[in-house]
């Protein structure tokens, strides 16, 4: 009997540490979820877990600076709808103060754990024309943002991670200097980039080691109204930044010359930019800085998915 007794104890204490690790949790600001907030939500989920964990998020704005930390993978961020799902938050390189690296605290979302998948969801710096202020960072490996809404001005979207792999499907991205930048190898597919003043999309900071860093394929390269009317397709952070547009429509904002050496005549033996395909009003490839590669059919056709992800198919 005794033998029963502790047995049954084990096996209720076995289950009773499973059950408290929840892989389905609904956020709801209205109080009918499990929380009201994001962030309580990811704080109650499993570090390291074994199998994938769900967030849903019903719809909201959710008035929270949210980090997804190294070791909240596998995790899922889905919102119920992307326009009406809404995180946003406010801080800017000035109000951060904390020295010269402030940009990197400005953050609304942080992404720091790989294999992350973030969907149907609005992503917001709402600061302001103030400055560097991140709306999405993402550092991590094998990351998805699937109909995702990311607004902001200066640096709207930092990709970093040497060797790091992430993906943009059906996205809208809005900004207004250097608004999508970083080291990591991305691609953007299908999605809308609008630049919100005349300025420059891309600041790539790809490592020399990577052999592509920021891809657009089949995006529409777009401005928020008349007056945006003198913008650069991107200019090098670092000196091996690569960026690249296969298959884009670019509206009539886009320079000519379409690139910048950021001031430097030695970036631009260095650095690696290339289109392919272009259309639309701002497609003036045949007048892109010398420096810059217009790709053919054979060349184009490395700037796929699984080659530019190296085997890793999202």
């Amino acid at each position: 009997m005794r033998k029963l007794y502790l047995f049954t104890l084990i096996i209720a204490i076995s289950f009773n540490g499973l059950a408290q690790y929840a892989t389905e949790i609904v956020v709801d600001k209205s109080g009918q979820g499990d929380f009201t907030s994001i962030q309580e939500a990811i704080y109650s989920t499993k570090a390291f877990p074994e199998q994938d964990i769900t967030i849903y998020i019903k719809n909201g704005v959710y008035r929270e600076k949210v980090t997804i930390f190294s070791w909240n993978n596998r995790l899922t961020l889905k919102g119920e709808s992307t326009d009406s799902t809404r995180i946003v938050w406010a801080d800017h390189f000035a109000s951060i103060n904390l020295g010269r690296n402030s940009t990197f605290h400005t953050f609304t979302l942080k992404v720091e754990a790989n294999d992350v998948r973030l969907q149907n969801l609005t992503i917001i710096n709402s600061s302001g024309p103030i400055g560097q202020a991140i709306a999405l960072y993402l550092e991590g490996d094998r990351i998805q943002l699937i109909n995702c809404s990311i607004q902001g001005h200066q640096d709207t979207v930092y990709t970093s991670g040497e060797g790091f792999r992430q993906y943009f499907k059906d996205c809208y991205i809005s900004g207004t200097t250097d608004f999508i930048f970083g080291g990591a190898t991305v691609i953007f597919e299908n999605c809308t980039i609008v630049s919100r003043s005349n300025s420059y999309i891309t600041a790539a900071s790809t490592p020399k080691s990577s052999q592509f860093g920021m891809v657009f394929l089949k995006c529409r390269i777009t401005k928020m109204d008349e007056s945006v009317n003198k913008v650069y397709l991107g200019r090098p952070w670092r000196s091996y930044a690569k960026t690249a547009f296969i298959e884009c429509y670019m509206e009539n904002h886009i320079l000519p010359v379409g690139w910048h050496n950021w001031g430097s005549t030695e970036k631009e033996t260095t650095v690696s930019y290339a289109e392919y395909a272009s259309k639309g009003p701002g497609a003036h490839m045949n007048e892109r800085a010398m420096w810059a590669t217009s790709l053919t059919p054979t060349t184009a056709a490395n700037y796929q998915l699984e080659v530019i992800f190296n085997g890793w198919i999202p």
